[in-house]
């Protein structure tokens, strides 16, 4: 057994209900929402939004949608990036738990992939005090307990670090049984119409793979995107925007948004 702490919620009851059943029964609303195009092909990764549910919940479900429904059943591991809002430092935190908390229960942490990593590469760091009040990746966790029968994650919060570095290295090592999630929020607090311009612009950019025009750009996620679309580049998988719209559609008013993309990453 694992001598680690369990990672527990920071913000359950926040930004997502804190009661298992409500918990579950709201992933599964915006789980069945989305619709899907059905050439979508063999899923590798997916793009989801981080805000509070009832803002963003809608375009995360076409994310963890995707998930669901182009994925076998077999034991995944996941590994979920993330921007760290919280707490500054060097390199990515890949935490310091053997496993992660939220209302539906407890997901285990790949542990032997952590060590692997922190012992391969100085990119890598515990830094469990930036994961512990974090939200980015916690808010993804439910999504996935819904929609995955067995998986494990690999906690990744992006501090001050190059993310081509990140995906040179994680391309090498990246497998059949593996996927990605990235946690990303686009613009922030412009007003509907100029938000639109600014997330339209990094969409294309990110469509297009180029990547120091998505690092130029207002999502909050933008240094994890990079690194999906380095990896993507390695291995030949192809972006498509599933959802996009603001919280001025879904809970919110339109002077002052903020902008969500679905996105999925899959063979040509």
């Amino acid at each position: 057994m694992s001598e680690l702490p369990v990672r527990r919620p920071a913000v359950a009851g926040q930004f997502y209900p804190a009661d298992p059943t409500v918990l579950r029964c709201t992933v599964r609303t915006y789980v069945d929402g989305a619709a899907l195009p059905d050439d979508l092909g063999e899923l590798h990764a997916v793009i989801a939004p981080h805000a509070g549910y009832v803002y963003s919940g809608p375009t995360a479900g076409y994310a963890f949608k995707a998930l669901e429904t182009r994925l076998p059943d077999r034991q995944w591991t996941v590994f979920l990036l993330g921007p760290a809002h919280r707490v500054p430092f060097r390199g990515v935190a890949l935490g310091e738990y053997s496993a992660i908390r939220t209302p539906l229960g407890d997901v285990p942490v790949d542990e032997e992939r952590v060590a692997q990593m922190l012992d391969r590469s100085s990119l890598y760091t515990r830094a469990p005090m930036a994961h512990a009040p974090e939200h980015c990746l916690e808010v993804e966790v439910p999504f996935l307990q819904v929609t995955l029968a067995d998986f494990r994650l690999v906690p990744m919060l992006f501090g001050d670090v190059d993310p081509r570095a990140v995906a040179d290295d994680l391309a090498a090592h990246i497998g059949e049984d593996d996927l990605i999630v990235v946690s990303n929020d686009m613009s922030h607090f412009y007003t509907y119409d100029e938000a639109h311009k600014l997330d339209n612009a990094t969409l294309e950019a990110l469509l297009a793979g180029e990547e120091m025009k998505v690092m130029a750009g207002e999502a909050c996620g933008r240094a994890p995107m990079v690194a999906l679309m380095g990896i993507a580049r390695h291995k030949g998988w192809q972006p498509r925007l599933l959802d996009y719209r603001t919280s001025g559609d879904t809970a919110g008013e339109k002077w002052q948004v903020v902008g969500y993309a679905a996105v999925a990453y899959t063979d040509g």
